[in-house]
């Protein structure tokens, strides 16, 4: 296996387009509503975003590998796990998995600065947030996404949604915007939706090791109903987004990148083996990219004839 395999697979590089798409979608807006497009800004900040997601997935998985939750996972049966694999399966040495780890770090904060001093401070508030809310999803003192007070939800649909929505729309225009805060709440709620879903495939492990997501608290067929109900949320917000103008009507369209993960949940019960959730997990990740590129597009083809 090459480098770039291996990196691609250490950092689950596959899953970048769901921080890709809100950057794309900030400065969208910022192009839309203003008029205003800086490529190489805009190029910036993707890289910067990019790194600082590959970041937050390889510290999860470091973390969650000194904590103990991964070896869990694996050794436990009828369990799925998600992380890479490459530090409980003894892959990669950890010093390496963790060098790496700071690297994307590094890249992401040399963006920050640089796109900092063209576009002013608040740049730095955007991405110290994203970092920090990264580092300790899973890292002592805090790991807030072991709590199960629906913190860690919080802190996907900041991370995903909010904050690389506004920071793109912040980076092109050096202007704060409500309407960017309604943009990102489609693809936010949905990414959250996401990190929701996953961890059905590994919930009973999760509470052998003491990692309390809302479903471990709440059990799993609560924690089901719960996940309905994001899915619902996101797609009304895109109603919302069109009633705002933050989306033109044809933005509506997006609303049909439902249907597939829609179907998804018609096909569980209320209580299902680990397996059963797969669909549900690739459905959740497809609808969050789909409605974002829709949005993308809906966004891009109003710039242009307007």
């Amino acid at each position: 296996m090459d480098k770039w395999t291996l990196f691609k697979k250490a950092s689950r590089f596959q899953v970048i387009p769901v921080m890709l798409v809100p950057v794309i979608l900030g400065a969208l807006g910022a192009f839309v509503w203003k008029g205003v497009f800086h490529p190489f800004l805009f190029v910036i900040t993707l890289i910067g975003a990019g790194a600082a997601h590959l970041f937050s997935n390889m510290v999860n998985d470091l973390w969650d590998y000194r904590s103990g939750t991964d070896t869990v996972a694996r050794d436990t049966p009828d369990v799925i796990s998600t992380n890479s694999g490459f530090l409980s399966g003894g892959v990669m040495p950890e010093r390496t998995f963790a060098s790496i780890t700071w690297i994307m770090l590094g890249i992401a904060a040399v963006c920050g600065i640089g796109l900092a001093l063209y576009s002013g401070w608040p740049v730095l508030v955007f991405g110290g947030l994203g970092g920090l809310i990264a580092y300790f999803y899973v890292a002592p003192p805090i790991q807030f996404g072991y709590r199960g007070k629906g913190m860690s939800e919080i802190a996907i649909l900041l991370s995903f949604g909010i904050l690389p929505v506004m920071g793109a729309y912040y980076v092109q225009t050096q202007e704060m915007s409500v309407q960017s805060v309604l943009l990102s709440l489609p693809v936010g709620l949905l990414t959250t939706l996401v990190l929701f879903n996953h961890h059905f495939l590994h919930w009973q492990a999760d509470r052998q090791a003491g990692k309390n997501t809302l479903v471990v608290v709440w059990g799993e067929e609560r924690a089901l109903r719960f996940s309905k109900a994001l899915l619902y949320l996101a797609y009304a917000s895109v109603l919302v987004c069109v009633a705002d103008g933050a989306l033109p009507i044809y933005g509506l369209l997006a609303l049909f990148t439902a249907v597939p993960l829609y179907q998804a949940y018609t096909k569980l019960g209320k209580h299902n083996p680990s397996p059963a959730y797969l669909p549900l997990m690739g459905a959740s990740m497809k609808a969050s990219i789909r409605c974002g590129i829709v949005m993308s597009a809906a966004l891009l083809l109003q710039g242009i004839i307007s």
